[in-house]
């Protein structure tokens, strides 16, 4: 575990926008310090997160299991006191649980430390060229490749509301990427993370993903792995380690995703909420930034240029840098009765999964899609456009979870 002192200094509150430069392509997603130094308040951010213990027992430091969590367990014949102690490996076909209602995801304080994240693998959903060609007239012509660009350091500073997602899944340690959005019924005090389906669910063949962590600004100044094994816990984790307490995705992607997106691939998105491992204050008060999500659904004429954010981990990329691409997006279907999505030219790995894709709506930065899909040579994304599907699940999340 991290070592902070236990009291929080009083924290400088910061924006983020999402601003064009001088040309037209080149959009910069930054997060700026309203007073004092983007450091001061990453710094005092992370003393915040860590100013007292959430989910965890005092004195004998058992983790406690909200009684709705407990009770959901015990409903499928899961033996609650064997859960944080490594039960949860137990990906047994009838206790994985799959239905929307059967989300669980007890903190287990201390799981992901620095050497198990950079253990995760990416969770990568590609599709093959007979898959990209299945959509009779549907998409546009292919974009050219994009190259990927790495986001300036430190990420606080530059890109404060993209972090990594972290999970565990049958096959092992997993990562996608995700952004803090934020809360319209909670304004300032959001506590949502935007994100794919497939990176908090296996869709059609499988159930819901355990130990959902979000990691905002991780290795917040893009050290390599021999660097990283001197780094601090703040330099890893600066605002600390933010559990999924509960998560939302689509019908959909719960019943039609699969390994190559499948019919859910055109509603892969995903809500969480999360608490963090430790510390009171809510995750947009602690990052400082957080961004609204666009439900318009444009089409793609109407987009113009957009930004994908994301933590790419398949080679040749290894998942401890945060990149960026920038391109006109076109229209992209796998079938003509599926939505059309987005897709941009991007050569960004598994591991950008869930990243968001931002554009500038009257001067002011919004999330419109997340990276879902891309080809086996990863010369593109694709991802979903954010309908009335999408906000009535970001909004049920708002009322039902957004004030915990």
């Amino acid at each position: 575990m991290r070592s902070i002192p236990t009291s929080a200094a009083p924290r400088r509150r910061r924006r983020s926008v999402l601003a064009a430069t001088g040309l037209v392509a080149a959009l910069a997603l930054t997060a700026t310090a309203c007073d004092g130094s983007a450091q001061d308040a990453a710094r005092e951010g992370a003393d915040a997160a860590a100013s007292q213990a959430a989910g965890a027992g005092v004195g004998d430091g058992k983790i406690q299991i909200p009684a709705d969590i407990a009770d959901k367990l015990k409903e499928h014949g899961i033996d609650v006191d064997k859960w944080t102690s490594g039960g949860w490996k137990d990906w047994d076909k009838d206790k994985w649980l799959s239905e929307a209602k059967d989300f669980v995801n007890p903190v287990i304080e201390g799981l992901w430390k620095p050497e198990r994240m950079q253990s995760a693998k990416e969770a990568n959903k590609t599709v093959t060229t007979q898959d990209a060609s299945a959509d009779q007239g549907i998409s546009d012509p292919e974009p050219a490749p994009v190259r990927a660009t790495a986001e300036k350091t430190p990420y606080h500073s530059n890109a404060a509301p993209v972090g990594k997602v972290f999970f565990d899944s049958p096959d092992g340690p997993a990562v996608c990427s995700g952004t803090v959005v934020k809360d319209v019924n909670h304004p300032g005090r959001s506590n949502l993370v935007w994100t794919a389906g497939h990176c908090v669910h296996a869709g059609g063949n499988g159930g819901w993903y355990r130990n959902i962590v979000f990691v905002p600004a991780y290795n917040d100044l893009g050290k390599s792995a021999a660097q990283l094994n001197n780094a601090s816990s703040s330099e890893i984790a600066p605002y600390g380690n933010w559990w999924a307490d509960w998560v939302s995705t689509s019908n959909e992607w719960i019943q039609g995703g699969s390994e190559t997106g499948g019919a859910g691939a055109a509603y892969d998105y995903a809500v969480l909420h999360v608490k963090p491992e430790q510390g009171a204050k809510s995750l947009e008060e602690t990052v400082g930034a957080a961004l609204d999500v666009d439900f318009s659904a444009p089409s793609a004429t109407e987009v113009g240029k957009m930004g994908a954010w994301g933590y790419p981990a398949a080679p040749p990329y290894s998942g401890l840098r945060m990149f960026k691409c920038f391109d006109q997006p076109g229209r992209f279907s796998l079938s003509p009765t599926l939505p059309t999505m987005y897709r941009i030219g991007c050569t960004m790995t598994g591991g950008s999964s869930g990243g968001g894709w931002f554009r500038v709506v009257n001067g002011e930065t919004k999330l419109v899609s997340n990276t879902s899909i891309g080809p086996e040579n990863n010369t593109w994304l694709a991802g979903p456009q954010l309908g009335t599907k999408a906000e009535a699940l970001y909004q049920n999340m708002s009322r039902t979870y957004g004030g915990q």
